[in-house]
């Protein structure tokens, strides 16, 4: 992983990390909307100029790539860099937890 990919992407913003950890399984823009609002009891709703913004900006880094197109909707999924700044982002949370849970005791 480059110097810009871990400067841009390490620590990621919520919607950042909702996206890829959506696109696990392909997906398009407003199926992602509609999962993390889901995921989060409605807590997060992704406006769809963050979202669609974040989506260009990491297809262009190379951490999603374009699958194909249904009824005008473009089809992503994350690639193997994705996975890679996904899971060190996952670490992260993992740990902070654990610290969190820590300090409580």
């Amino acid at each position: 992983m480059d110097a810009h990919i871990k400067k841009v992407y390490v620590p990621m913003t919520e919607t950042g990390f909702y996206i890829l950890l959506c696109l696990q399984k392909p997906n398009h823009g407003y199926g992602i909307v509609q999962t993390v609002r889901e995921l989060t009891d409605g807590k997060i709703v992704l406006a769809p100029g963050t979202m669609y913004g974040s989506l260009s900006k990491m297809e262009k880094d190379g951490l999603i790539e374009f699958v194909r197109e249904e009824e005008k909707r473009k089809i992503y999924t994350i690639t193997g860099l994705g996975k890679e700044v996904l899971r060190i982002e996952m670490e992260r949370i993992e740990r902070l937890y654990r610290n969190m849970k820590e300090m409580k005791e």
